[in-house]
């Protein structure tokens, strides 16, 4: 007999993946990546577009995935600083309804003023990065 399918329970608070490039032809590898760092059950995953020029329809589509796989689980996926063409582009595929996506405060506001932090205390903090062979 099989019961209800029991949810591990998160074991890290948060990773950050950084992503220079998202579309088609490095989706495996960066697919491969999230799989690996779904299997630590974070709390929350931070996919950092701050240096990615170009995203395209399968990239959306592997964000989804990630997405529904940590809300299974209970934890959050969250889009930080994509340029404005990728804003767009999430907005059009209506990502941005779907889940978070945020830009981080400059690092000097005007006025002089020290930044607010508006990010918890980490516990743990993870990155992973991919290079591709074309």
């Amino acid at each position: 007999m099989t019961g209800p399918l029991a949810t591990t329970p998160c074991t890290l608070p948060l990773v950050e993946v950084r992503v220079a490039e998202f579309d088609l032809a490095c989706l495996p590898a960066t697919g491969a990546v999230f799989d690996r760092l779904l299997a630590l059950h974070p709390a929350q995953v931070v996919v950092d577009l701050s240096e990615c020029r170009h995203i395209d329809a399968a990239a959306i589509g592997l964000l989804l995935d990630v997405h529904r796989r940590l809300a299974r689980a209970d934890g959050v996926l969250t889009v930080r600083d994509p340029n404005p063409r990728i804003r767009r582009i999430l907005q059009a595929a209506r990502l941005d309804q779907i889940l978070p996506v945020v830009d981080t405060a400059p690092s000097s506001p005007p006025g002089g003023q020290a930044p607010i932090r508006t990010q918890p205390t980490l516990v743990a903090h993870g990155r992973a990065s991919v290079k591709v062979a074309h």
